[in-house]
């Protein structure tokens, strides 16, 4: 199979959009999320997206499927709490490994099934490695500014160990994604080096954070172009954001890291922004309509959707990339 480096200079690649609001539509019960081998679990389990993978395998395969044929070329593993720190909430740190393995198998095998199907439209894995709950740079006391809840060294051995997990169930690359604090993001990264180190491996890498307000910021307080700065030690394929905005307010983010990196750039934003009720309304046409001005622009050569996207807001979007042409990378990805 083509490698994505190759790939990534001949169009524009399309991400796929939200799992959380696919997996809503199936209204899974308490119940539903234990499956048989947890039913008697001693804590509460409704809301662990990730351990769906291991009692609703077949809905997150579904789900998968549905973003490759809305002309995603992209899927992310259902992994975005897969390290211990996250799962401690629900008292399942030992399962770290076995949920990350298991959900990039799922994905990896409908990518395949979509690449053999498609062979001059290859499929790709990206191992999804949230931000956790916890904040390395920040801490969660006002009355003890000096605390933190949690070391660079936790964060690093934690995203190991996924990081490990997501390359052995067969992700193609690593997606450090909705990154609100820098320095937990540098822990995964250094994570990701010291594995492709020890195992002689070159993973393609994609960083994303995200700016929380119209400060423009991220949640540490770092610009579009400090945040890039910060972790361009690392040799990653691209750079870029999720999250926190819609389409449209991510634009002059975009431009700064367009101007300034020969990396990629990457961008999968919101459907708008939640209403009163945390739902978000923006149309696939409409956040199409948004996305335009990233690729008439030049801006991305990754695109997709985050919270709020369906596989509606992916066809829509794939259909309008396809007829333009990828940003130019100056730093050579091979």
């Amino acid at each position: 199979m083509k490698d994505i480096r190759a790939v990534l200079k001949e169009r524009i690649l399309v991400l796929d959009g939200a799992m959380g609001t696919m997996l809503q539509r199936y209204k899974f019960n308490e119940n539903d999320f234990r499956g048989e081998r947890f039913k008697d679990w001693e804590h509460p389990l409704q809301g662990n997206n990730d351990l769906l993978s291991l009692t609703q395998p077949k809905a997150i395969a579904e789900v998968h499927a549905k973003y490759f044929e809305a002309g995603a070329d992209i899927i992310e593993t259902n992994t975005f709490s897969g390290t211990t720190i996250a799962m401690a909430d629900y008292h399942m740190e030992d399962l770290v490994y076995e949920l990350n393995y298991e959900s990039a198998k799922i994905a990896k095998k409908v990518a395949d099934e979509f690449t053999v199907r498609e062979p001059n439209k290859p499929r790709f894995v990206a191992g999804s490695m949230g931000p956790t709950n916890k904040t390395a740079s920040m801490s969660p006391d006002v009355n003890d500014p000096g605390f933190r809840a949690v070391s660079f060294d936790e964060l690093r051995i934690a995203y190991k160990q996924q990081a490990e997990a997501l390359i052995d169930g067969g992700s193609d690359l690593l997606l450090v994604e909705t990154i609100f604090d820098t320095l937990n993001a540098k822990a995964a990264l250094f994570a990701i080096e010291e594995v492709k180190d020890e195992r002689g491996i070159d993973i393609p890498i994609m960083v994303s954070g995200t700016i929380t307000d119209a400060s423009g910021r991220t949640l540490s307080g770092q610009t579009a172009e400090a945040f890039l700065i910060s972790i361009s030690h690392i040799p990653i394929l691209t750079v870029g954001f999720n999250c926190a905005l819609g389409a449209n307010q991510l634009v002059p983010h975009l431009e700064v890291l367009a101007t300034k990196t020969g990396y990629g750039v990457s961008a999968h934003p919101n459907a708008g922004l939640p209403n009163a009720f945390g739902e978000y309304d923006e149309s696939p046409e409409q956040m199409a309509g948004q996305i335009k001005e990233y690729v008439e622009k030049g801006l991305v050569n990754i695109v997709g959707g985050c919270c709020g996207t369906t596989p509606s807001h992916i066809k829509a979007i794939a259909e309008l990339v396809s007829e333009y042409q990828p940003r130019k990378m100056v730093v050579e990805t091979e």
